[in-house]
């Protein structure tokens, strides 16, 4: 079975697919430094933009195995700053699952380009969590809380800030702690665009009125947050995929909890951090994924063909579609 030939001769990333413990595409293209001509390789470090939300719910959900959280808390009762017209009574569940409300920096279905966020805020100035809250702090709630799903960026930068409360760690540090490490993910972090570590590909956007591509680095944070930013691997990634769902994370309750169906719009199905694909079978299967200019990531769990495909591009390749044509290709 070739599935290789399905990769476009545009593409710029890495691709992975397992099958149960066979490798059966592993490769990587194009380059992590276009003008210097440095490739990507299997190792490389990509942006995954809105991938990391996954990381975050797992957090969330270790704290409330330890105790120190409960899924019905409310903002209200954990965080000490003036939350202004937003609703206090807003639970963490709510949150997790995109059901909450809550007014949205980044909302997706009204803005094109989150390069629009940085015209009034200079995204130079994006450091940390808190430092998004002035860009959503004095807006009205989007609906009552718990009335409807709808994606937002807002709620995990929250969660973000929960964690930072709740633990007195910064939330990328408690991630690193309690999610990167335990699962051998070494080469998985949040990173400052200005200070980026070894093997980190540029993301790239291509301008079409002078027909040559441009990075990133004035359209999205300069430091990830809650709602996104993780850099990483498809190995990490694939050990991440490993520790969930052997068990090594969280605990069976709370797992099955994550990865069952918690809110839904009719067309999108969403667990706890993760978004949920329904099969031919009728069974809903994990996958998460992230989209930014220049960055687009997917990666799925077939849990009952042990299929996991992982595909990441640093110049905003569709993903999507690449995944859609090697699952009919394996079928």
């Amino acid at each position: 079975m070739n599935i290789e030939e399905l990769v476009g001769q545009d593409f710029s990333g890495v691709i992975s697919v397992r099958k149960g413990e066979e490798i059966m595409l592993r490769n990587s293209y194009g380059y992590a430094d276009i003008n210097n001509k440095i490739p990507n390789e299997i190792e490389t470090k990509f942006a995954t933009a809105s991938a990391g939300k996954v990381f975050v719910a797992v957090s969330i959900l270790q704290l409330i195995q330890k105790g120190r959280l409960n899924l019905n808390d409310t903002i209200g009762n954990i965080l000490d700053f003036d939350l202004k017209a937003i609703d206090k009574k807003i639970t963490i569940r709510q949150l997790l699952n995109h059901t909450s409300g809550i007014p949205d920096y980044f909302d997706e279905s009204t803005m094109e380009e989150c390069a629009e966020l940085w015209q009034d805020f200079p995204n130079y100035k994006i450091r940390k969590s808190m430092d998004l809250v002035p860009l959503f702090i004095d807006k009205p709630m989007m609906y009552k809380a718990g009335e409807q799903f709808q994606y937002n960026n807002t709620g995990f930068v929250v969660l973000g800030l929960i964690i930072e409360k709740i633990t007195g760690m910064l939330f990328d540090d408690y991630l690193s702690k309690n999610v990167f490490e335990p699962c051998g993910m070494v080469n998985t972090g949040y990173y400052e665009l200005d200070r980026l570590p070894a093997k980190c590909a540029n993301a790239y956007i291509y301008d079409t009125q002078r027909k040559e591509f441009y990075t990133n680095i004035y359209s999205v944070d300069a430091k990830g947050t809650g709602a996104g930013g993780a850099f990483t691997t498809v190995i990490d990634v694939e050990k991440f995929w490993d520790n969930l769902l052997n068990g090594k994370l969280l605990p069976p309750d709370l797992l099955r909890e994550m990865l069952s169906l918690q809110s839904s719009d009719g067309d999108d199905y969403y667990g706890y951090g993760i978004w949920l694909e329904k099969t031919k079978e009728g069974t809903l299967e994990p996958w998460f994924q992230g989209c930014d200019p220049g960055v687009s990531f997917l990666s799925s769990y077939d849990r009952n063909q042990k299929i996991n495909i992982t595909i990441i591009s640093n110049t905003g390749n569709d993903v999507w579609e690449i995944k859609r044509d090697i699952i009919n290709r394996m079928r």
